[in-house]
């Protein structure tokens, strides 16, 4: 299994792509079982690394060592819209691989929104029932570690269409939670990003099982007729037999909604998949604990319920964190602009029971600016920092109902990423505790 991949890397010409905290990880294990190996390291900023064995290509025009080697090892960020690579360099990702050499039962999820939801599910039920699994993948786990590690029964990886996009096998349990317009800044339009996704289910073979949405549709995108795999869709009420866990799911305060209903049952499907009994199933759902900056609650401060949302990127996220919490007085949104449709979006905001909402740079500012325009009779406030659109919130939502920072845009304008932004929305509501 591991050694198998250490054999392949052994005698090939290795680019390491982005020196993030992926690429850290491949250089490290490349190290600890080949010392004296000669690698490259590509990257936009310099790199500060003592090892006579790396050639380093730092700088604007890092992209151009990738046709020096045999095998890139790519970060999943970077993005290869613009670039021509030759058909004999093998580009590759540590999901790749792990999805190559593992040998251990791989459950992979991905899908626009709800992807750590559902991992993190898996990964309870799977563990309720007593048997060895570990959690790896776009959460933030570096999946050749866990390879490096040893085996388990079981492997849930969280997949982005980033990690899945040069992927060349596929995991035995696929699961697409949804897919909408997302990162497209990075892809050349939607069906490049939708075609990224479904490499997740391209490599699958007869004994596998694809699970997804029953009312999405992705025929236009890929030919399932050619597939032996076992296709499951997931109706977003269950079906029958679901009932006790969709019950278990109505009593969680952290599954609140339809979208988590459905994250349930996603997870419910797949762990069905592997074996894995409904009552430890259930068991996992009524204890599970809910994940920071999803529909996170803060707290009540002076009467108002404060809500941390920093993960929801796009419209339909905002909407359906508005409908599951149902008391929501006061909306802060707004981030940076990818190129997103925000048309369906304001008129949502318009007919919706928000009242009080809270625009901030770039997209909030742009959407509330049409809003004044049509003649929004709502609360509308264009709030340059956090710091304003949070003293803006505890000003004008009513006592007894909540405020709920969700973003419906990507944090890269003004934060690190969705978890900066959370944490600092947070800190900046707590400040107002005494």
């Amino acid at each position: 299994m591991f050694q198998m991949l250490i054999e392949y890397l052994r005698e090939r010409r290795v680019l390491i792509l982005g020196f993030g905290r992926e690429g850290r990880s491949t250089y490290n294990i490349i190290r600890r079982n080949l010392p004296d190996k000669k690698i490259g390291i590509a990257d936009m900023r310099q790199i500060e690394l003592d090892d006579p064995n790396v050639t380093f290509h730092c700088g604007e025009n890092y992209l151009d060592a990738i046709e020096e080697y045999e095998t890139v090892i790519k970060t999943p960020g970077i993005s290869f819209r613009d670039v021509a690579v030759s058909s004999n360099i093998e580009v590759t990702c540590q999901t790749d691989l792990f999805l190559r050499f593992s040998k251990g039962v791989c459950i992979g999820v991905t899908g626009t929104k709800g992807k750590t939801t559902t991992s993190t599910l898996i990964y309870e039920m799977i563990k309720q029932a007593g048997k060895s699994v570990c959690l790896i993948g776009n959460m933030g786990v570096p999946v050749l570690d866990s390879l490096e590690s040893g085996s388990t029964l079981a492997a849930v990886i969280e997949m982005s269409s980033h990690q899945l996009e040069y992927t060349t096998a596929s995991p035995h349990v696929a699961v697409m939670t949804n897919i909408y317009p997302e990162h497209l800044d990075h892809y050349n339009g939607f069906g490049g990003y939708v075609s990224a996704k479904l490499n997740i289910i391209r490599h699958q073979v007869g004994c596998d099982y694809f699970i997804c949405n029953a009312w999405q549709n992705f025929d236009e995108y890929y030919n399932f007729s050619k597939t032996e795999t076992s296709v499951i869709k997931v109706c977003e009420n269950g079906g029958k037999g679901d009932e006790e866990i969709v019950a278990a799911a109505a009593e969680n305060e952290r599954l609140k909604g339809i979208h988590n209903k459905q994250n349930v049952l996603f997870a419910a499907a797949a762990a069905r998949c592997i074996g894995i009994k409904d009552e430890d199933i259930i068991e996992a759902v009524r204890n599970f604990k809910g994940i920071e900056n999803r529909m996170e609650p803060i707290g009540e401060y002076h009467g108002i319920k404060f809500y941390n949302d920093s993960i929801a990127t796009i419209p339909h996220a905002v909407e359906c964190a508005v409908e599951a919490l149902e008391d929501v007085d006061t909306l802060i949104f707004g981030g940076m602009d990818r190129g997103i449709d925000y048309s369906g979006f304001e008129k949502y905001l318009e007919k919706c029971k928000v009242r009080n909402l809270i625009g901030m740079p770039d997209t909030g500012f742009d959407i509330c600016n049409r809003l004044i325009e049509k003649g929004c009779k709502k609360n509308i406030v264009l709030a340059e920092t956090m710091a304003e659109a949070v003293d803006a919130a505890f000003r004008l939502t009513e006592k007894g109902k909540s405020c709920i920072m969700s973003p419906a845009a990507s944090s890269y304008n003004v934060y690190k990423d969705f978890e900066d932004k959370g944490n600092h929305y947070k800190m900046v509501v707590r400040s107002y505790e005494s």
